[in-house]
């Protein structure tokens, strides 16, 4: 008897176990069908929103010109051919004799005045301390030397120096950790407002203090700075370890002291680092507002394709995008050197392939 009772108590177990896995087993098949079932209405609802916002732009009755799209990228190409073999190497030519006739890269007039490294190597050796002594030393500095992407640079170094000391104090006073909740909202709100116009607003608001030109392009570059850059202080701070200010606490140090050797000393480092992103940033806000008229090669972009010149156009969007991988570049490595857990800092290509979306998103703000 009690071999059976054991027998139905062990079938019972079993059959009790089985029923579990059973209904566990459908509750995942449930949970699987309704996954499936949300993401077919996110697709759904992403697909109408996609093609509402593409009716929207009256992508569907729009005449798309594909021919003329080809033909007109030839202008833009010169060593693009319509017919076999399809590719001149001369059409090189014309975006070197553009670059150097309108100093987009360096100013010839000022280097023409020492000897050319390939036509007299060793009387280009000999100047050298002469050459550098003049760039060094003239007015202006170095950045004279660069030409139109000289004039470039100059508006987004000048914008990012001036912009930093603000940002650097609406940072610091925009923390919690410095100034108490709610008049930490003062400074928050001011950086708030200051991102919320972009920089090819701020420079139409600047305009009747300097007109049209470099200098104003550079005010609205600063006070892009002071938003963009306050706030990333901002979160950085918000993020710093409490031991280093409750040890300077300790020892009796005064606010200031807590500040300057408690916090700002845990940050140095991302600050620097976000300061020399923004620059990045600041060069490509610098060609968006040469467009409109503030200077550089924006603004010898913007003159040539109204002259509806595009070999000259694509030259000078060549020369940007030399200078934008250049400043890119240098600034990456010094920040990789800088922050230890920074990114693997991005080779040439993916800087190449990365352009177009860095460029927008810089436009964007």
């Amino acid at each position: 008897m009690s071999t059976d009772t054991g027998t139905g108590t062990k079938k019972g177990t079993e059959t009790g176990t089985d029923s579990r896995v059973v209904e566990r087993f459908e509750a995942i098949k449930r949970r699987r069908r309704v996954r499936w079932i949300g993401y077919g209405i996110l697709v759904g609802v992403l697909g109408y929103l996609f093609l509402s916002a593409l009716t929207s732009v009256e992508w569907f009755t729009t005449n798309k010109q594909y021919g003329t799209f080809a033909r007109r990228a030839t202008d833009f190409f010169p060593f693009l051919l319509t017919e076999p073999p399809f590719f001149d190497p001369s059409g090189f030519l014309e975006y070197t004799s553009y670059i150097h006739e309108r100093n987009l890269l360096y100013d010839k007039e000022l280097l023409g005045q020492y000897p050319s490294p390939l036509g007299d190597p060793l009387g280009f050796l000999l100047s050298i301390p002469s050459l550098l002594l003049a760039i060094f030393v003239s007015e202006g500095g170095p950045l004279p030397f660069f030409g139109e992407a000289g004039t470039t640079l100059s508006m987004a170094v000048a914008g990012t120096v001036m912009g930093f000391p603000f940002a650097l104090l609406f940072g610091i006073l925009g923390s919690e950790r410095v100034t108490p909740f709610p008049f930490n909202f003062i400074f928050r709100g001011t950086m708030s407002t200051i991102r919320a116009i972009p920089a090819l607003v701020w420079i139409l608001i600047f305009i009747p203090l300097a007109g049209i030109g470099p200098v104003t392009a550079t005010i609205a570059i600063a006070v892009d700075t002071i938003g963009n850059l306050g706030r990333l202080f901002v979160d950085e701070l918000e993020e710093i370890e409490d031991g280093p200010i409750e040890a300077m606490k300790t020892t009796g140090a005064s606010r200031r002291q807590t500040i300057t050797f408690g916090m700002l000393s845990q940050v140095h480092t991302p600050f620097i680092a976000w300061t020399l992103y923004i620059f990045e940033i600041n060069v490509r806000i610098a060609v968006s507002l040469g467009i409109v008229g503030g200077g550089g090669l924006g603004q010898v972009l913007e003159v040539q394709m109204g002259l509806f010149a595009y070999t000259n156009a694509m030259a000078t969007i060549l020369v940007i995008l030399v200078m934008i991988i250049s400043v890119e570049m240098f600034s990456q490595r010094i920040r990789a050197r800088l922050r230890a857990d920074d990114t693997e800092p991005m080779g040439l290509w993916e800087l190449l392939k990365g352009f177009p979306k860095r460029m927008a998103r810089s436009l964007a703000k």
